[in-house]
Order: structure tokens, then C-alpha cells, then sequence
């Protein structure tokens, strides 16, 4: 992908949003379609396009990625964890997109200038880091925010261009900040998820708990065990269990549970959001978009199985919060449930957990800050990611930086924006060129730009968009976090 001109979307008659995600696991897309719903609710979008990048790319991609992590997660769930591991380390990873990826991007850059979006949200870090490369290299000119889906904001969704950065709870924001990342440009929104205008806001008061059980995208033996569990159990219940579109865990379950009337097995149901809310329990995987539906919904979690890496962090968080508990082995999953149930007030205490940590509100949070925020992104130059890595593996953080590996924002004084995030040495590359009476740099698109490093020229073609000219303060890191708050 040459460097281009810029294509410059037009934002008469209201902003155009792409919104585009990746079918791995259902929870990507699901944030793209609560994006989507907010979207619909806002007076300034003319126009909404949704795109899964992996329905637009080769099978073979499709199945390597969408495919491939269930079989890991199955099969070899240690490997998945070293590479949740090791793919964590911020900017591990800095090159160009690999050809491959490349060639399977060729089908979204061209949607991209059909569409023409002035916003672009990403639910999913591969298209995140494509739409990084197109800021980088001037092939589009549209507002972009990166939206994680889940409770860590895991390093492969770090990108080195972009104009907001949504997380999903206040200590991810300060892990951010930590790396160097300016406050200003990232947000502690939640995950978004849908809220159906036809479901009560209220909670089902239930004379029995009711229990719900999420079979899971995998289904299989554990999730027949997870109900044969429940058999065991001495407390009074009732329990709906969901299949989704397994068939074989369906019929394996409905023959477990036979004709006893506790339980209701459903397969695929549109009712989800109806069922989280006249549930008082639920059991299942702490995926980030089931956990932030359960959340919102005031429904606290019995974890069990929890696929290594994001998903064991999800659940640390919910249990921190006193909204989940985990059930590591199976076979005690019935007697955890009942201490639950037998406890006087503990049930109604991790349902207030869970509301409190509820963010209900998330999409229509990460729309706002997109569109109504800075017009500039903010650049992370290479030599600034190599130092944020070199700073993360000695466990610094990157305010301890000095010298010439210290890192630096240009800020836009217009609007207080970062715009830029360097490493000390790269700015004095820039002051030789563009330093002002004021103490301050005027960045230019002019003949000067032949000389600079190709990092400084793709820094500045990135910020400027159409200006001629940009006025930029020099500031250093700050020391502060924010203040805490409750999450």
C-alpha cells in the first residue's frame, strides 16, 4: 500500500460511520452491532455500514483465524496462553502488516473508499491496526477509535495512529497512561453492548432463584457436566440453558435433565437480553461481551472454564469486584451455587456488585467521544513504541524515562490535544526545522520535509490532514494518574 493522498470524506448532511469487527467468537461483532444501535440513536449520523473484515477476506484467512483460536482454546489451551502472554508486551510487534494479512485487506480498503466514512470504529484489533496503517500512510482521512472488548486492554490492540482509545474500566486507562499514553486520547468507556428498547430496565424479582447456563460457543462435554451439577444441588431453583446452535449439546443436555420441570433447554434465542434480566445467577465463560450483558443487567457471574489469557483476566476483575465467583473444577460447581443461595443477603450483595460495575451506556460513550473529540489522531512514532517496550520490560513506567530515550507530546493548543507521542531524541530532529520564537513548533508540509527521517515525515503528513501549517506545544510526560474512582 503506496503512500497516497488522502481521500477526504466529505461531512455535509452528517457523519458517515464504518464500524467494522472480526469474526472471532461472537463478541466482536455483537460490540460492533451495540456501536451500531447508537449510532442509529444520534441526529448527527446520515449513515452506518457494518463490516466483519474476515467475511470480506479469503476462506483460508477466515478459517486460520476465526477457526483456529476455538481449536487452540479446545485443544492446546497452554499454547494460547504463552501467546496471549507474549503478544501482551506492548508494541512487541512494530513491522508493516505481513502480506498475507495485506493481501486480505484489499477487499476493506476498498469498501472504505466506496463508503467514504468520516468515523471509523474498530471492535477487533486486526482491523484497529489496518486503519493505524492507512492514517500512517494518508489513504484516509476519517476519525478512527479502537474499542477492546475486554476487561485488559491486551498489547496486540495497541496501534500507532488513531483518535480515541476505548477501554473497559478505569485501571486499563491508567495501564495506558503508564505506557505514555496521554489521558486525553484514551477513555475508560466499558464494552458496548446492545440494550433493547422492548426488555424492562428492571430486574425480575424471582420467588425461586433462577438460574441461567450458557452453554458456550463450544459446547460439548463440559457444558453437559456444568448441569449435571446442578442436579447435585440441595437449594430450591429453576434453570434456563442455552445451546445456541449446538444441536449435539442441546440433545445431550435434554436427555441429562429428561422430564424434570426445574429446567428449560433452549438453543439459539433472540431473548438473551430478556433472559439476563429475570435470571438471579448466572454460569458460564467470562467473555467480555457476556460479562458486560450480565453486568448491565445486574446479574452476577458463577465463572467456570474460562479460556487462558483474556478471558482468566476478565474473571479476576468481575471477582474483584465481588460480582462473580469462579468454580475451577466441575464437579463442585452444584455445592458452590448452593453456599451462594444458603448465605443470607450474599446473593442480593453480588447483584448489587454487578450493577455497580455495569456500564450500560458504553457505545453511545465511545460515539460521543469519536465524534465530538479532536479531528487530529495522535501519532506514536516507532522509535516511542520501541521505547515504551524497552521501559514495560524493565516494569517502568514511561514518566521514569530520562535522557534521550525520555518520551514527549506535541499538543495541539487549539483543543489541548496530543497529537504526537516521541522519544526526546526525534524532537530535536524537528526543533532544528520547525522550532518558533515561542518555543513552541510549527509543523509544515513544505521542502523541508525531503531532509527529515521518515518517521518525521510520516508524523507530520499524518497530523496535518489538510492544513498547511500546525502550531504544536512541546510537553513532557506528567507524573499524575487519575484520581480513583469507583469502577
Amino acid at each position: 500500500m503506496p503512500d497516497t493522498q488522502p481521500a477526504h470524506f466529505p461531512t455535509a448532511g452528517g457523519e458517515r460511520v464504518l464500524i467494522l469487527s472480526a469474526g472471532v467468537g461472537s463478541g466482536h461483532n455483537s460490540a460492533a452491532a451495540a456501536v451500531r444501535q447508537a449510532c442509529d440513536a444520534r441526529t448527527d449520523v446520515a449513515e452506518v455500514q457494518v463490516l466483519d473484515v474476515l467475511q470480506v477476506s479469503s476462506t483460508l484467512y477466515r478459517d486460520v483465524l476465526g477457526k483456529g483460536y476455538f481449536v487452540l482454546a479446545k485443544g492446546l489451551p497452554w499454547l494460547l496462553d504463552w501467546a496471549y502472554d507474549v503478544s501482551d508486551a506492548p508494541f512487541w510487534r512494530r513491522g508493516p502488516i505481513d502480506p498475507w494479512t495485506q493481501a486480505n485487506s484489499l477487499p476493506v480498503i476498498r469498501a472504505i473508499k466506496r463508503f467514504q466514512p468520516t468515523a471509523i470504529v474498530s471492535t477487533h484489533f486486526l482491523p484497529a491496526q489496518l486503519m493505524a496503517t492507512l492514517l500512517m500512510r494518508g489513504v484516509i482521512d476519517a476519525k478512527t477509535a479502537v474499542v477492546t472488548t475486554d476487561y485488559d486492554p491486551q498489547g496486540l490492540w495497541l496501534t500507532s495512529a488513531f483518535h480515541s482509545f476505548n477501554v473497559a474500566r478505569e485501571e486499563g486507562k491508567v495501564e495506558l497512561m503508564a505506557l505514555g499514553f496521554p489521558s486525553d486520547r484514551v477513555a475508560a468507556t466499558g464494552i458496548p453492548i446492545s440494550t433493547p428498547s422492548d426488555v424492562a430496565p428492571d430486574r425480575v424479582t424471582n420467588d425461586i432463584p433462577h438460574i441461567l447456563i450458557s452453554a458456550g460457543a463450544a459446547g460439548g462435554d463440559y457444558a453437559t457436566a456444568v448441569v449435571r451439577q446442578t442436579l447435585h444441588m440441595r437449594s430450591a431453583f429453576t434453570a434456563t440453558v442455552v445451546c445456541g446452535h449446538n444441536v449435539e449439546t442441546r440433545a445431550d443436555i435434554e436427555r441429562l435433565v429428561g422430564a424434570d420441570d426445574r429446567f428449560q433447554v433452549l438453543g439459539f434465542t433472540t431473548e438473551m437480553p430478556a433472559l439476563l434480566r429475570s435470571a438471579d445467577l448466572f454460569v458460564g465463560k467470562p467473555g467480555g461481551l457476556s460479562a458486560s450483558e450480565c453486568m448491565a443487567a445486574g446479574l452476577p457471574m458463577v465463572l467456570v472454564n474460562p479460556i487462558p489469557g483474556q478471558e482468566v483476566r476478565n474473571g479476576d476483575y468481575l471477582m474483584e469486584q465481588g460480582a462473580a465467583v469462579r468454580c475451577n473444577n466441575v464437579t463442585t460447581l452444584g455445592w458452590k451455587i448452593d453456599r451462594i443461595l444458603q448465605e443470607p443477603g450474599r446473593l442480593a450483595r453480588m447483584q448489587a456488585a454487578a450493577k455497580k460495575t455495569g456500564r450500560p451506556d458504553a457505545a453511545a460513550d465511545v460515539l460521543t467521544g469519536l465524534l465530538d473529540g479532536p479531528r487530529r489522531p495522535i501519532v506514536v512514532t516507532r522509535d516511542a513504541q520501541k521505547a515504551i517496550l524497552a521501559a514495560s520490560e524493565k516494569r517502568l513506567v514511561a514518566s521514569d524515562l530520562r535522557g534521550d530515550s525520555a518520551l514527549v507530546r506535541l499538543t495541539d493548543p487549539t483543543d489541548n490535544s496530543t497529537v504526537a507521542l516521541l522519544k526526546a531524541d526525534e524532537l530535536k530532529d524537528l526543533q532544528k526545522r520547525y522550532a518558533s520564537t515561542e518555543g513552541e513548533l510549527v509543523l509544515r508540509p513544505d521542502q523541508t520535509l525531503a531532509s527529515l527521517r521518515w518517521e518525521g515525515r510520516r508524523l507530520i503528513r499524518a497530523v496535518l490532514r489538510n492544513d498547511d501549517s500546525l502550531r504544536v506545544r512541546i510537553d513532557a510526560l506528567p507524573h499524575a494518574q487519575p484520581s480513583p474512582r469507583a469502577q
